[in-house]
């Protein structure tokens, strides 16, 4: 079974800061494409950090306004390591002060499940797609991998059949019914034993632009109960007389 690759859906030309980046400057970049995050990078394009709208944010909120009086200013050093990083951000001047580092990045060969897994864990909204030497070569944001979801029912139908039925389980693809509606897939049908639909169902769940499975399926034999060695060997029979 293969997965979409996060190179497949990547966004290729990178708006991109540098270092030395002055703040004005990103922020033109950000309204000029309509955006609301970019990768900064050194000389080599080597991915240093990320800039988002709420890093912009923190330092205009921090402008002082003619009209009111001075704030109190207290020792930087009594900060909180939080408190320090805002407040620094408050006074950048450039993209290298004004970034949040280390970059949450992914490689093109990952996976839009483990893209996606890693933005709803870091609560991130884009990923920099880096290659071996951790230079950019793409963008990935949560749009992007939304569009997963959009796959015609029939196309996921058809990738159920060939790769969990066929290939993996190597039934004939008229053995178990597999019905696709909005994403959501139903198994139907007699299978043999118990672990081989406890594998259809896992792999079917796996299947890019699948929502949800419902699990019909029966079987004869409940594998589950039999002694490791002779349920290895059982498998192993039942492979090799498929074979033949």
């Amino acid at each position: 079974m293969k997965h979409n690759k996060v190179g497949s859906m990547m966004t290729m030309e990178v708006v991109r800061a540098e270092y030395g980046t002055p703040f004005k400057e990103v922020a033109r970049l950000l309204a000029d494409h309509r955006i609301s995050g970019l990768p900064v990078v050194d000389e080599d394009q080597k991915v240093l950090g990320v800039i988002s709208e709420t890093d912009l944010m923190v330092r205009q909120a921090e402008t002082p306004d003619p009209f009111e009086p001075p704030k109190r200013r207290f020792p930087f050093s009594g900060l909180t390591p939080t408190a320090r990083r805002q407040t620094a951000k408050a006074r950048a001047r450039t993209a290298g002060q004004l970034m949040t580092e280390p970059a949450v990045t992914v490689r093109a060969d990952a996976t839009i499940v483990e893209a996606a897994r890693t933005m709803a864990e870091r609560r991130i909204e884009r990923l920099p797609v880096v290659d071996e030497e951790q230079r950019l070569v793409g963008i990935v944001t949560r749009r992007d991998l939304l569009q997963v979801f959009l796959r015609p029912d029939r196309e996921i139908r058809q990738e159920v059949i060939d790769e969990v039925l066929v290939r993996t389980l190597w039934l004939a693809p008229q053995t178990v019914d597999v019905s696709v509606s909005e994403g959501v897939v139903t198994l139907t049908g007699p299978m043999e034993r118990k672990s081989e639909t406890q594998i259809a169902v896992s792999m079917t769940r796996q299947i890019d632009g699948v929502v949800g499975v419902v699990d019909k399926l029966t079987y004869r034999l409940d594998d589950s109960r039999l002694q490791p060695d002779a349920q290895a060997l059982h498998g192993v029979a039942d492979d090799w007389l498929r074979k033949l």
